[in-house]
């Protein structure tokens, strides 16, 4: 058995919106190759340790390393020689409406890189069609449904074939069927490319589909970090009620 190296380590994160503190304390590792989800209910602290993880936000206290290079000390272009390894998607999608999905999915190679055209539409076709989407590839995001746009949304996101990737709700406003394909699909593209995924979400059919470890926050605590199967056995009642309801 293979040991697992964290690609993200958190250490006694502290994070504030003014003079008010939003998560305290956070430490925790995001191992290789597996889908951490973070989960917690409204308010809890989610998006807020999303953010504050990839730097959008800067912590008030403690320590982020990303491949074991501590990103909170670093100058902003040795940070973006970081963010090159990593993809967002986004809830919204963040697709620029003005554009073809060709387009979109082009700029992040156009910007960080130096491929030729051909070389360039070669990766933006094939990152299309492990979508599914060749046949949209000319389309523009206001023409297409919502799991469409989701599906184009990943594709940018994985333009540069990033080791980590990141999605904030990416299920959020789907239809059941839709979300389990989308599950299906994220699933696949972490097992083919070996991805480390971290996923903030609350759709409970989503976190037993994908998830491999949960960290589950709580009025700005961590109250667990493990499997699905421990979560649920942990026996503390803010998690086991989670489960239940699905809600707060």
């Amino acid at each position: 058995m293979k040991t697992q190296k964290p690609v993200i380590e958190i250490r006694n994160m502290v994070a504030k919106y003014g003079a008010k503190t939003i998560l305290s304390d956070i430490s925790v590792d995001i191992l290789s190759e597996e889908i951490t989800v973070i989960l917690g209910g409204s308010g809890s602290g989610k998006t807020t340790l999303l953010k504050n993880m990839l730097r959008l936000y800067e912590p008030a206290a403690g320590s982020v390393k990303f491949w074991g290079e501590d990103i909170l000390t670093m100058d902003e272009n040795a940070f973006n020689d970081v963010l090159k390894k990593t993809g967002m998607l986004f809830q919204s999608g963040a697709l620029l409406n003005s554009i073809s999905l060709y387009e979109n999915i082009s700029i992040p190679l156009e910007m960080h890189t130096k491929l030729s055209a051909k070389v360039r539409d070669r990766m933006i076709r094939v990152k299309l069609s492990l979508v599914g989407l060749s046949n949209a590839i000319h389309m523009f995001p206001s023409e297409l449904s919502g799991g469409m746009k989701k599906r184009a949304a990943l594709a940018r996101a994985m333009a540069m074939d990033p080791p980590l990737l990141f999605c904030d709700e990416p299920s959020a406003g789907l239809d059941p069927v839709t979300s389990a394909s989308l599950d299906e699909l994220i699933l696949s593209l972490k097992e083919q490319f070996k991805m480390t995924i971290v996923i903030v979400t609350h759709e409970l059919a989503s976190i037993h589909r994908i998830a491999d470890k949960i960290i589950f926050l709580d009025a700005g605590k961590m109250l667990f970090y493990g499997s699905l199967d421990e979560a649920k056995a942990s026996g503390i009642a803010v998690i086991e009620n989670f489960f239940k309801v699905g809600e707060f």
